[in-house]
């Protein structure tokens, strides 16, 4: 397993009003941040909040390129980020227990923190198509390039783990500083992880590896962004 430390590119936040971020996802323009009650989009280039939405907004969120889909409780919401309205619902696969949420490849994956594990769903149903055994505790997830990622949070500790989508095994790690854990992840779709920043109130951008080839996995297509 390559193992390296976290290369900080910036820290946004904390905001008045926001005490802790869940999940993020990025849309190709804003990176969106659930904060318990409600949805808010930053922009990374200023670090300013544009708008918000309120809707119940507890853990993984994610971008399909129309619509946003977030965690709450033991559900997952499917939002029209124009009108705030929520337009669907389907049971998370956790129950409660559920972290971590992307969309890659028409489908939704969905990390279960305390179980360790990584659900592949499908959006409409919410029926499980497929489960990966993760080896520590799993907040944020996202897909880049093929590869898939989830964060970590275990006690203080934090690290951005490259997994193989078959198996589970660890191929890389990412070792967070000490004291600065994950809640969500998401990637650019490029050189940047997204990573929610818990109770600290923060966004926090990470270098991402690159690589000449992508590892197999999935790909991801979102609005304003490259195949991922």
């Amino acid at each position: 397993m390559k193992t390296s430390d976290a290369e900080i590119l910036q820290e946004y936040g904390p905001y008045p009003g926001i005490d802790r971020v869940g999940g993020v996802t990025y849309d190709g323009r804003q990176v969106w941040l659930a904060a318990g009650d409600k949805l808010s989009a930053l922009d990374p280039a200023s670090g300013k909040l544009l708008r918000s939405i309120d809707v119940a907004a507890h853990a993984g969120t994610a971008f399909d390129g129309r619509h946003l889909f977030q965690i709450a409780e033991a559900r997952i919401q499917k939002i029209d980020p124009q009108t705030g309205q929520v337009l669907a619902t389907i049971p998370a696969p956790g129950g409660g227990g559920d972290s971590g949420l992307t969309w890659a490849e028409g489908t939704l994956w969905v990390g279960q923190y305390r179980d360790r594990k990584i659900h592949q769903i499908d959006p409409e149903t919410g029926a499980v198509l497929r489960t990966i055994e993760c080896s520590r505790f799993v907040t944020g997830v996202t897909w880049v390039e093929g590869e898939l990622w989830h964060g970590t949070w275990e006690g203080e500790a934090s690290d951005l783990r490259r997994v193989d989508p078959q198996t589970g095994e660890v191929l890389e790690s990412i070792q967070m500083p000490p004291g600065l854990t994950v809640s969500g992840l998401e990637s650019d779709g490029a050189d940047r992880f997204f990573c929610g920043g818990g109770s600290s109130g923060k966004v926090r951008a990470v270098r991402r590896p690159r690589r000449g080839a992508a590892a197999g996995g999935g790909s991801k297509t979102r609005a304003g962004a490259k195949s991922k």
